[in-house]
C-alpha cells in the first residue's frame, strides 16, 4: 500500500535522524533534502538579498522533483522537509525580511500554488517541536559550514512561522513530537514510545518493527 511520511521541523530539530530511524526500524524508503546541490547556496548566505530568490527557487524546483518520484515510489516512504516548508516557512521568512521583493514573491507563489495542485500531501506529517537552547546546540554540534553565522532571531522567526504553519495545518494527520530531551536512539522508554504513536497513526501501513 502506498503511503508517505513526512517529517517537518525547524534547523537542528532532527528531521534526518528521524528519517533515518524509521528507515532502520520499518524498512521505509527515505528520502533527504538535497541541500548541498544547490549551486546558489554559498551566494545567498554571503548576499541573501541579491540571491535570496534564486535560491529559493531551485529548492522549490528540486523538492518539486522529489515529491514526484516519491508519488512513483511504492510502499512507505519517509521525507525530510515538505515542500511547503520550502514557501511557508523559508522563503516566506526571506520575504518578510525584505530578501525578496514583492514581484519575485508573487512569481515564486504562483509557481508553488501550481505545485500543490499537482502532487499529493503525505498521509502523516510529523512535526518536531525543538525549544531554542537545544536547537541552537544541535546546529552547532553538527557543525555544518552554511549554517555557522545563522542568527538566533532568523531561527525565532522561522520558529514563529513553524508554529503558525502547523496551527492551520490541514492536509493530512499530524503528529507533534516534543524533542528537547527527546532521545529515541538511546533511551528504550523515549523509542518505544514514539514507534507506540507512529504505528497508532498508521497501524496497518507501517509494517512490522525490525527492531525494538
Amino acid at each position: 500500500m502506498k503511503r508517505s511520511i513526512a517529517i517537518a521541523g525547524n534547523m537542528g530539530s532532527g528531521k534526518s535522524t528521524l528519517v533515518e530511524f524509521l528507515h532502520r526500524t520499518y524498512g521505509v524508503a527515505p528520502f533527504y533534502e538535497p541541500n548541498d546541490e544547490n549551486p546558489y547556496l554559498a551566494d545567498f548566505y554571503k548576499d541573501m538579498k541579491r540571491w535570496a530568490f534564486q535560491s529559493q527557487l531551485y529548492f522549490l524546483s528540486n523538492k518539486f522533483r522529489l515529491h514526484q518520484e516519491l508519488d512513483r515510489q511504492p510502499g512507505v516512504v519517509a521525507l525530510d522537509r515538505t515542500i511547503f516548508e520550502d514557501a511557508e516557512i523559508f522563503a516566506t521568512a526571506l520575504h518578510q525580511m525584505r530578501k525578496i521583493s514583492k514581484r519575485d514573491w508573487a512569481t515564486y507563489r504562483g509557481f508553488y500554488e501550481a505545485i500543490l495542485d499537482a502532487i499529493r500531501p503525505p498521509d502523516l506529517l510529523i512535526y518536531l517541536r525543538c525549544s531554542m537552547r537545544p536547537l541552537r546546540q544541535r546546529i552547532r554540534l553538527r557543525g555544518r559550514r552554511m549554517e555557522r553565522d545563522v542568527s538566533l532571531a532568523y531561527l525565532k522567526r522561522l520558529e514563529r512561522l513553524y508554529e503558525d504553519w502547523i496551527a492551520n495545518y490541514d492536509m493530512s494527520e499530524v503528529l507533534v513530537l516534543e524533542t528537547d530531551n527527546l532521545d529515541y536512539i538511546h533511551d528504550v522508554i523515549h523509542r518505544l514510545d514514539v514507534m507506540e504513536r507512529i504505528e497508532s497513526v498508521l497501524p496497518d501501513e507501517i509494517g512490522r518493527p525490525n527492531c525494538a
